[in-house]
């Protein structure tokens, strides 16, 4: 019998997915190329009600805007949220084709079996914040049992019972940075101790978060699985001649084939961009810096530099370098062309205060992009030597590795050479040997 393995959406259901996102398609990817069965699980507003049709569409639904009703919705929403710890049920909400998906492909991956539960993950959370509680899932499918295990990719209080459940805990930046995220510290520290003490199984990305979970909350490291992570790019991406890639950036952006630096990633205290910026614009160099990620919590620090009057005025007065067209940003770009704008980077610079894994090192060395990172968190794990490590705060560190790449073509070859080798180890081949060893207890 085919092991089946349930995935939670919450992160892929997103509209700008993040990290874990991109962790939960991969995820997903490489179950069904191991021949498992893959069961998604996603927490719609509405439904899943009588009408299969609704349901579906109620999966992809675009935000409504305010109204008095979805005022009152909400507010039921959350009192209702206070009940979730007695249970929930999923119902399996079937694909009838009439939904067009190729828009929203990264939010409904291929998998065998759908399943929705009214609110699910926000009802979780609110419950647990109200009484301390896990919510019990169970699937009520009449013909569908129920997914095998469950892999909850995220740390949520949420349990499947009667099967395996395997939880992934990215890293621990809101107790390490307590100061770079807007959780509930305290609730994210019981939450994760209770998820070590109950889980069938933990799984990480880093043996860097690892340490972390061992040391601060004593597990024993015979129960954590270090799976890392992995990019699988579609092929016709890769495929591409670089003469056409700088075709193509020179027409939407007006950029020079490796006439540019990146950065790319939610813009959030832990990515140290206001240290980037301030560093970038220190190091006097020609090449624009290109910033692409949304805003997404206490990032009014981090965005000081592009919008405050040095960068005003240096528009409006005479002889001065227009710093204003040296910083490019972009809240989000569709993912092809951000394959295309990290192929044709001069450099990727990523100098974050921590990271559980750090995909941008990764997909910058598949790519081909030469990276600046930090010697902090897993990043050095990641990168290897296969990247150009700096103290990320030391704005003249970050300077003179911008100073450095900017300048010697043949630091930028030798780290593209080695950026091949060290991504890798990290190849979809290797990580399904990984998965694999991971699921196959419960088989």
């Amino acid at each position: 019998m085919t092991l089946s393995i349930g995935i939670d959406a919450f992160n892929i259901s997103m509209l700008k997915g993040s990290g874990v996102a991109t962790y939960g398609f991969n995820l997903n990817h490489s179950l069904r190329e191991l021949g498992f069965e893959t069961h998604l699980l996603y927490g719609p507003e509405q439904g899943p009600g009588k009408n299969a049709l609704v349901n579906e569409m109620s999966l992809f639904d675009a935000p409504a805007p305010p109204s008095v009703s979805r005022y009152l919705a909400s507010l039921i929403r959350d009192l209702k949220s206070v009940t979730s710890p007695l249970g929930r049920r999923a119902r399996p909400i079937p694909n009838s084709g009439a939904v067009v998906r190729r828009q929203v492909a990264r939010r409904s991956p291929p998998c065998s079996v759908v399943w929705g539960s009214n609110n699910l993950f926000h009802g979780a959370n609110r419950g647990y914040g109200t009484w301390g509680k896990f919510t019990p899932l169970n699937f009520d499918g009449a013909e569908l049992p129920g997914p095998s295990v469950m892999h909850w990719t995220y740390p949520l209080p949420l349990r499947a019972p009667k099967r395996p459940n395997l939880y992934t805990i990215h890293d621990l930046v809101p107790i390490r940075l307590p100061y770079a995220t807007l959780d509930n510290k305290r609730r994210y520290y019981t939450l994760c101790q209770e998820i070590c003490a109950t889980a069938d199984g933990i799984v990480t990305v880093s043996q860097h978060s690892k340490r972390d979970m061992v040391d601060i909350l004593k597990v024993d490291a015979k129960r954590i699985t270090v799976t890392y992570q992995s990019v699988e790019l579609p092929e016709a991406m890769i495929q591409r001649e670089d003469i056409e890639v700088a075709r193509e950036i020179e027409g939407m952006f007006g950029l020079g084939w490796r006439g540019y630096f990146i950065f790319f990633g939610a813009i959030e205290p832990k990515k140290n961009l206001a240290r980037l910026i301030e560093a970038y614009l220190g190091a006097g160099v020609d090449a624009p810096l290109v910033i692409i990620g949304g805003k997404a919590w206490l990032d009014d620090d981090q965005t000081e530099l592009i919008y405050d009057d040095i960068v005003e005025l240096s528009v409006i007065r005479e002889g001065l370098v227009r710093r204003a067209d040296r910083i490019r940003v972009y809240d989000y770009l569709p993912f092809s062309l951000l394959v295309s704008l990290i192929r044709g980077a001069k450099a990727t610079l990523l100098p974050s205060l921590y990271e559980g894994f750090g995909l941008p090192v990764l997909e910058s060395m598949l790519l081909g992009t030469p990276v600046l990172s930090s010697t902090e968190g897993s990043l050095p794990e990641v990168a290897g030597d296969a990247a150009l490590l700096v103290d990320p705060y030391d704005p003249l560190a970050i300077r003179r590795g911008i100073v450095a790449l900017d300048q010697d073509a043949d630091l930028r070859a030798e780290l593209i050479r080695r950026g091949a080798l060290q991504a890798a180890k990290y190849s979809p081949a290797a990580y399904r040997t990984r998965l694999a060893e991971l699921y196959q207890p419960f088989g």
